[in-house]
């Protein structure tokens, strides 16, 4: 497949296609070309820092009921390893991949590290021949929905979420305390409260002690008891 027709799903125009070509080449093209940096290494470092900026802007105007640090582990967890192979799948950019004859077809569309890497490095290619401007619309053109829709509850569950509120102000721990359970023994509904320094501050049910120690901690939550 010619790598043109990606760049037209994207509506890039590119002015130096060698960026591309490059941000394409796995590594491994260099043992056989007889080459040494012509690949994806060098574009994925730049690529890295671009997204790294976009996905931070993003979320700070997305998200402004986040603090500093649920922001940084929204990002952690939008631009990890997995979700930007996800996107390389996504876009067919795996289709695009030149490799050499060490590495198979099959093994590059099972790796999460090289799809990541690809992208990163298509995002550095697109930087260094275009400008910010049309790099910033790309990459917010991909993880726009996703930032987006993402919410704290989806990344951090309650019970962290809870002793981090906690911690912010106070030393000390919350515990939790299984007060009921009920039903037959094969299908058991377990009962918990949170405590902190002597007050209740939730509680909840659930089918394990650990789900419902984890309403508990959303029942916290939602009343902002602390």
């Amino acid at each position: 497949m010619e790598l043109i027709e990606l760049l037209r799903s994207f509506d890039i125009n590119p002015g130096d296609i060698s960026y591309y070509e490059l941000a394409f080449t796995h590594p491994s093209c260099n043992s056989d070309m007889n080459t040494k940096h012509q690949d994806y290494e060098r574009l994925e470092f730049v690529g890295d820092s671009v997204i790294g900026f976009v996905s931070a802007d993003l979320i700070f105007k997305l998200h402004p009921e986040m603090d500093q640090g649920y922001m940084s582990k929204l990002r952690s967890y939008l631009v990890c390893s997995k979700s930007l192979a996800n996107y390389s799948r996504k876009y067919h950019i795996d289709d695009y991949i030149r490799i050499g004859h060490s590495i198979t077809r099959e093994q590059l569309t099972k790796s999460d590290k090289i799809l990541e890497d690809v992208f990163e490095a298509f995002i550095g290619a697109l930087y260094l021949d275009q400008d910010i401007g049309v790099t910033y619309r790309i990459v917010e053109q991909i993880l726009y929905e996703d930032i987006k829709q993402t919410k704290i509850d989806d990344i951090i569950d309650a019970k962290t979420r809870l002793q981090e509120e906690i911690q912010s102000e106070y030393r000390e721990a919350v515990r939790y305390e299984l007060i009921d359970e009920f039903g037959p023994p094969h299908d058991r509904t377990f009962v918990s409260q949170v405590i902190f320094n002597g007050i209740v501050l939730g509680k909840g049910q659930g089918k394990s002690k650990k789900a419902a120690e984890e309403a508990a901690a959303r029942d916290a939550l939602s009343k902002r008891s602390v």
